[in-house]
C-alpha cells in the first residue's frame, strides 16, 4: 500500500452475500463499515457516500449498489473507491480486472482494497502484482461454493425437503424437519373455487375478473397481509389471467411436490432456465391435497383444449362457445346476438370475415343447436339403469371402428419409415464408398452424411412413437368407464351447461342448410369416440 494516501472524495463499497453470512461477524456489513471508515478518517478523506449490496453474490455485477457506485464514478462525484478486499467488489476475475485496470483509470478513479494491499495509485506494489492471482482465486471460491450449494440442494430434494422460499397459494410452511406444505384453509377455499369455476367452463379471464370484482386479494397481496409487511414489489393487487392459469396448472394442489423446476445458466450467468420435465425432482403424495385427482384430470383436459370459449358482454360463456366448427372450411363458428329480438346465433367466421365468395354462413341459432345436442346426449343413454350395457356396446363399436382406421394408418406410416430407414443406411454407406474412391470431396461427404444422419434419427424417433401407440391396448376399459361416468352424470340434465359440453364433446361440425325440406348435417364428435355421431 502506498505510504502517501491523501484521500479526497471517497466512496465506501460494502457487500455481503448469503454465503458470507456463515463466516460470522468478521464479514458483516457493520464490520466492513467500521474498518473502512477508520481507514478514511485516519488518512484525511471525506466520505461522499456508502454503497451497499446486502445478500448479493459477487459474481453478479447487476447489483443495485455497484450500479449506483459505477454511475457516480462516471459522473465525477467521487475520486476514490475503498473496499475491505477484492472479493467484496466482485468474484468475476474478468470483470473485476476490467474495472480496476481500464474503466476506473479512464475516469481518474483510485481503487483501494485494504486487506489485499491493492492500491491503483501504486502500480509497482506487491499487492498489485498479486491482484490477478487473487481475482482468479476469488472466482474459484465462488465456483466451488456454487457446486457445494447445488450438491446440498440435490440431497434435500431427494430427501423430500421443501427448499423454495415461498409456498404455492393455498399452502403454508409446516413445522416438521422437511417443511412439509400444510393447507392454509382461507386461501385453499379460493383455490377450490377457481377449479370449480374452470370445470364449469369459465375462462381464466372470467375467473380473474370475478375474484377481483369481489375484492378477494391476489396471492401477493394475501401473503403481504399475512406477513404484516409492505411488499418490496410494486405489483398489482388484482387477479390476472396468468395467476389463475398458473394455479390451474400447478400439480402441488393434488399433493405432488415438484422441485428443481428452474436452474441458473452458471454461477456467473444468473439467467433462469426451465429444467426439462424428466430432470425435475417429483414426489407423489408429499403433502395433503387441496384438489382431488379426478377434478385435476378434468381441468387439465379443459386447459389443453383449443375451444376455450369467449365471454359475451354479460361476462357469460355460452355452453357451445368454441366447440362449433364449419363442416366445409373448418373454421370455428362465431356467436353473436342478431336481429331486433337479439337472437343469439352462430355463423362461420370465414363467411363473416371474407364473405360468401369463400364460404356460406352455416348459421344456426343457439336455441336450435343446444336442443339438438341435448336430445342426442339423452338418446345415447336414455335410462341409465336400463341402457348402460347398450351404451358400452356403442362406445366399443365406435371406438373399434375408429381404432381400426388409426391402426391401418399408423401401420402404413410405420412400414414407409422402416423402408426409408433402410434406404438411408444404404445412402450413408455409398457416400463413404465414393469418398474412399476419391470421387467425392470431403466437404460434400460430410454435408451429405450429416443430412442423412439427421433424417435417420428423426425416422427412428417416429418409428418408436408409432410402435408404442400400436402396442397401447390396455387402457380401453378405463376409457369405457370414464365415458359411462360422464354420460350418467349428464344424461338427465334439463338444459345444456358449459361444464357438460366441455366434459362430453370434442367438437361439433355444422353443415350448411340446403333447403327447408332438406335438413342440414350436424356431426357431434364426443370425447373418447373419434367417429362422428350424425344428427339431421
Amino acid at each position: 500500500m502506498s505510504k502517501q494516501i491523501h484521500l479526497l472524495r471517497t466512496a465506501i463499497y460494502l457487500r455481503l452475500s448469503r454465503d458470507d453470512e456463515k463466516a460470522g461477524e468478521s464479514m458483516s456489513i457493520e464490520n466492513q463499515r467500521i474498518i473502512l471508515r477508520k481507514f478514511i478518517e485516519e488518512n484525511g478523506g471525506t466520505i461522499v457516500d456508502e454503497y451497499i449490496d446486502d445478500g448479493w453474490s459477487g459474481t453478479d455485477f447487476e447489483r443495485p449498489g455497484i450500479k449506483r457506485l459505477l454511475e457516480d464514478a462516471k459522473n465525477g462525484k467521487i475520486d476514490t473507491i475503498v473496499v475491505k478486499d477484492l472479493s467484496r467488489f466482485g468474484r468475476n476475475y474478468i470483470q473485476v480486472g476490467q474495472y480496476i485496470d481500464y474503466i476506473f483509470p479512464a475516469y481518474g478513479i483510485r481503487f483501494i482494497a485494504l486487506s489485499d494491499n491493492v492500491d491503483t495509485a501504486d502500480r509497482c506494489s506487491s499487492g498489485m502484482d498479486m491482484m490477478p492471482i487473487m481475482n482468479v482465486f476469488n472466482e474459484w471460491h465462488a465456483a466451488n461454493t456454487s457446486k457445494k450449494i447445488r450438491a446440498v440442494l440435490e440431497a434435500k430434494w431427494q430427501a423430500g425437503k421443501y427448499t423454495n422460499w415461498a409456498y404455492p397459494y393455498g399452502y403454508k410452511a409446516g413445522t416438521d424437519e422437511n417443511r412439509t406444505a400444510v393447507i392454509d384453509e382461507e386461501a385453499a377455499k379460493i383455490v377450490r373455487r377457481i377449479y370449480d369455476m374452470r370445470l364449469q367452463g369459465n375462462s381464466v379471464r372470467t375467473i380473474a375478473r370475478a375474484l377481483t370484482d369481489e375484492g378477494i386479494p391476489n396471492p401477493t397481496a394475501y401473503y403481504t397481509r399475512l406477513d404484516g409487511k409492505k411488499s418490496d414489489r410494486q405489483g398489482s393487487p388484482y387477479w390476472s389471467p396468468k395467476t389463475v392459469s398458473d394455479i390451474l396448472k400447478d400439480s402441488t394442489y393434488i399433493g405432488t411436490l415438484t422441485q428443481h423446476r428452474t436452474t441458473r445458466f452458471s454461477y456467473k450467468n444468473h439467467k433462469v432456465l426451465n429444467v426439462p420435465q424428466n430432470e425435475q425432482i417429483v414426489r407423489e403424495n408429499a403433502h395433503e391435497a387441496i384438489i382431488d385427482r379426478d377434478m385435476w384430470k378434468n381441468v387439465q383436459a379443459i386447459n389443453s383444449r383449443n375451444a376455450q370459449g369467449r365471454a359475451d358482454k354479460a361476462n357469460r360463456v355460452h355452453p357451445l362457445s368454441g366447440l362449433l366448427v364449419c363442416a366445409d372450411c373448418g373454421k370455428k363458428l362465431k356467436g353473436k346476438s342478431a336481429g331486433s329480438n337479439k337472437t343469439y346465433m352462430y355463423s362461420c367466421r370465414t363467411y363473416i370475415d371474407l364473405g360468401k365468395k369463400y364460404c356460406t354462413s352455416h348459421s344456426v341459432t343457439e336455441k336450435q343447436i343446444e336442443s339438438i345436442v341435448l336430445q342426442d346426449i339423452r338418446s345415447m343413454l336414455g335410462d341409465v339403469k336400463i341402457d348402460e350395457k347398450k351404451a358400452k356396446e356403442y362406445f366399443l363399436r365406435e371406438r373399434t371402428k375408429c381404432g381400426e382406421q388409426n391402426r391401418l394408418s399408423d401401420g402404413k406410416q410405420l412400414r414407409a419409415l422402416v423402408n426409408r430407414l433402410a434406404e438411408l443406411d444404404k445412402l450413408i454407406q455409398s457416400v463413404f464408398e465414393e469418398k474412399v474412391l476419391g470421387n467425392l470431396p470431403e466437404s460434400v461427404c460430410k454435408s451429405l452424411c450429416e443430412k442423412y444422419q439427421l433424417e435417420k434419427e428423426g425416422a427412428e424417433r417416429q418409428i418408436a412413437e408409432l410402435e408404442k401407440r400400436l402396442a397401447e391396448t390396455d387402457c380401453i376399459d378405463a376409457e369405457v368407464e370414464e365415458y359411462i361416468t360422464r354420460l350418467k352424470r349428464y344424461a338427465k340434465c334439463e338444459e345444456l351447461t358449459r361444464e357438460m359440453c366441455l366434459q362430453l364433446i370434442e367438437f361439433i361440425a355444422i353443415g350448411e342448410k340446403v333447403t327447408d325440406d332438406t335438413p342440414r348435417q350436424i356431426h357431434i364428435y364426443y370425447k373418447f369416440i373419434s367417429s362422428g355421431q350424425t344428427t339431421k
